[in-house]
Protein backbone atom coordinates (compact mmCIF):
# COMPACT_ATOMS: atom_id res chain seq x y z
CA UNK A 1 0.00 0.00 0.00
CA UNK A 2 1.68 3.21 -0.90
CA UNK A 3 2.21 6.22 1.48
CA UNK A 4 1.28 9.97 1.30
CA UNK A 5 4.37 12.43 1.59
CA UNK A 6 4.27 15.68 1.72
CA UNK A 7 5.34 18.67 3.39
CA UNK A 8 3.82 22.14 3.24
CA UNK A 9 5.43 25.40 4.81
CA UNK A 10 3.07 27.86 6.29
CA UNK A 11 4.14 31.23 7.46
CA UNK A 12 1.17 32.27 10.31
CA UNK A 13 0.35 35.51 11.52
CA UNK A 14 -1.67 36.15 14.87
CA UNK A 15 -2.75 39.46 16.74
CA UNK A 16 -2.85 40.12 19.95
CA UNK A 17 -6.65 41.54 21.08
CA UNK A 18 -7.15 45.12 19.99
CA UNK A 19 -3.35 45.46 18.96
CA UNK A 20 -2.24 46.18 22.57
CA UNK A 21 1.31 45.92 23.07
CA UNK A 22 0.91 42.86 25.59
CA UNK A 23 4.12 40.83 24.48
CA UNK A 24 6.71 41.41 26.54
CA UNK A 25 10.65 41.16 25.84
CA UNK A 26 11.12 39.25 29.44
CA UNK A 27 9.08 36.53 28.17
CA UNK A 28 8.51 36.65 24.80
CA UNK A 29 11.22 33.87 23.87
CA UNK A 30 9.50 31.64 26.50
CA UNK A 31 6.20 32.25 24.75
CA UNK A 32 7.54 31.36 21.55
CA UNK A 33 9.23 28.28 22.86
CA UNK A 34 5.95 27.68 24.39
CA UNK A 35 4.24 28.20 21.19
CA UNK A 36 6.71 25.70 19.12
CA UNK A 37 6.16 23.00 21.66
CA UNK A 38 2.28 22.68 20.59
CA UNK A 39 3.26 22.54 17.25
CA UNK A 40 6.01 19.53 18.26
CA UNK A 41 3.07 17.92 20.03
CA UNK A 42 0.58 18.09 17.24
CA UNK A 43 3.16 16.19 14.67
CA UNK A 44 3.80 19.18 13.01
CA UNK A 45 7.53 21.07 12.28
CA UNK A 46 7.97 24.47 13.63
CA UNK A 47 10.74 26.46 11.50
CA UNK A 48 10.90 29.99 13.56
CA UNK A 49 8.30 31.96 15.74
CA UNK A 50 9.41 35.64 16.57
CA UNK A 51 7.29 38.94 16.78
CA UNK A 52 6.63 42.16 17.87
CA UNK A 53 4.40 43.45 21.59
CA UNK A 54 1.43 42.81 19.41
CA UNK A 55 1.64 40.69 16.92
CA UNK A 56 3.86 36.94 15.84
CA UNK A 57 4.89 35.31 13.01
CA UNK A 58 4.78 31.52 12.98
CA UNK A 59 6.59 29.28 10.44
CA UNK A 60 5.97 25.64 10.52
CA UNK A 61 5.90 22.58 8.16
CA UNK A 62 2.35 21.18 7.77
CA UNK A 63 1.91 17.57 7.37
CA UNK A 64 -1.23 16.58 5.47
CA UNK A 65 -2.62 15.04 8.67
CA UNK A 66 -3.94 18.53 9.71
CA UNK A 67 -5.75 21.65 9.29
CA UNK A 68 -4.35 24.48 9.55
CA UNK A 69 -7.38 25.98 11.19
CA UNK A 70 -7.26 22.75 13.66
CA UNK A 71 -3.54 23.67 14.76
CA UNK A 72 -3.71 27.54 14.61
CA UNK A 73 -6.71 26.68 17.19
CA UNK A 74 -4.88 24.84 19.65
CA UNK A 75 -1.50 27.87 19.20
CA UNK A 76 -3.86 30.39 20.02
CA UNK A 77 -6.06 28.84 22.79
CA UNK A 78 -3.30 26.89 24.52
CA UNK A 79 -1.39 30.22 24.35
CA UNK A 80 -3.97 32.18 25.89
CA UNK A 81 -4.25 30.16 28.65
CA UNK A 82 -0.43 29.83 28.91
CA UNK A 83 -0.05 33.65 29.54
CA UNK A 84 -3.12 34.14 31.63
CA UNK A 85 -1.88 31.11 33.80
CA UNK A 86 2.13 33.10 34.04
CA UNK A 87 0.12 35.88 35.04
CA UNK A 88 2.58 38.11 32.45
CA UNK A 89 -0.37 40.82 31.77
CA UNK A 90 -2.57 42.85 34.07
CA UNK A 91 -6.75 41.06 33.00
CA UNK A 92 -6.49 38.67 30.84
CA UNK A 93 -4.54 38.00 27.47
CA UNK A 94 -6.62 37.32 24.48
CA UNK A 95 -5.68 37.04 20.73
CA UNK A 96 -7.79 38.29 17.88
CA UNK A 97 -10.33 36.19 16.18
CA UNK A 98 -8.93 35.13 12.91
CA UNK A 99 -5.30 34.69 11.81
CA UNK A 100 -3.75 35.05 8.35
CA UNK A 101 -1.88 32.12 6.53
CA UNK A 102 0.31 32.10 3.41
CA UNK A 103 1.93 29.27 1.84
CA UNK A 104 5.85 29.05 0.77
CA UNK A 105 7.96 26.31 -1.39
CA UNK A 106 10.86 24.77 -0.10
CA UNK A 107 13.11 26.71 -1.93
CA UNK A 108 11.75 30.01 0.15
CA UNK A 109 12.40 28.44 3.82
CA UNK A 110 15.37 30.77 4.48
CA UNK A 111 13.86 34.16 2.90
CA UNK A 112 10.81 33.31 5.16
CA UNK A 113 13.31 32.39 7.98
CA UNK A 114 14.97 35.92 7.84
CA UNK A 115 12.34 38.37 7.19
CA UNK A 116 10.91 36.37 10.80
CA UNK A 117 13.82 36.53 12.47
CA UNK A 118 13.99 40.17 11.23
CA UNK A 119 10.76 41.21 13.04
CA UNK A 120 11.66 43.72 15.52
CA UNK A 121 14.11 45.42 12.80
CA UNK A 122 11.65 45.58 10.18
CA UNK A 123 8.78 47.24 12.25
CA UNK A 124 11.02 50.17 12.59
CA UNK A 125 10.31 50.89 9.63
CA UNK A 126 7.12 49.46 8.15
CA UNK A 127 3.66 49.63 10.23
CA UNK A 128 2.04 46.18 10.80
CA UNK A 129 -1.27 47.21 8.78
CA UNK A 130 1.27 47.24 5.93
CA UNK A 131 3.09 44.75 6.26
CA UNK A 132 -0.24 42.72 6.09
CA UNK A 133 -1.79 43.87 3.48
CA UNK A 134 1.61 43.63 1.53
CA UNK A 135 1.39 39.66 2.39
CA UNK A 136 -2.32 39.48 1.43
CA UNK A 137 -1.81 41.24 -1.83
CA UNK A 138 1.28 39.44 -2.94
CA UNK A 139 -0.29 36.01 -2.51
CA UNK A 140 -3.78 37.15 -4.52
CA UNK A 141 -5.90 36.69 -1.49
CA UNK A 142 -9.70 38.67 -1.64
CA UNK A 143 -10.62 40.39 1.63
CA UNK A 144 -12.73 42.76 3.23
CA UNK A 145 -11.22 45.76 5.27
CA UNK A 146 -13.92 45.59 8.08
CA UNK A 147 -13.10 41.79 8.78
CA UNK A 148 -9.36 42.18 9.14
CA UNK A 149 -7.54 42.88 12.42
CA UNK A 150 -7.80 45.91 14.46
CA UNK A 151 -5.64 48.55 13.01
CA UNK A 152 -3.95 51.64 14.81
CA UNK A 153 -3.74 55.07 14.03
CA UNK A 154 -0.42 54.35 14.28
CA UNK A 155 -1.06 52.03 11.31
CA UNK A 156 -2.66 54.36 9.08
Amino acid sequence: MANTYSQIYIQAVVVVKGRECLIQPVWKQELYAYMAGIIKAKKQKPIIINGVADHVHIFFGLKLTMAIADLMRDVKNNSTNYINKKGWVRGKFAWQAGYGAFSYSHSQIDRVYQYIQRQEEHHQKQTFRSEYLALLQKFEVPYEEQYLFDWLEQDE
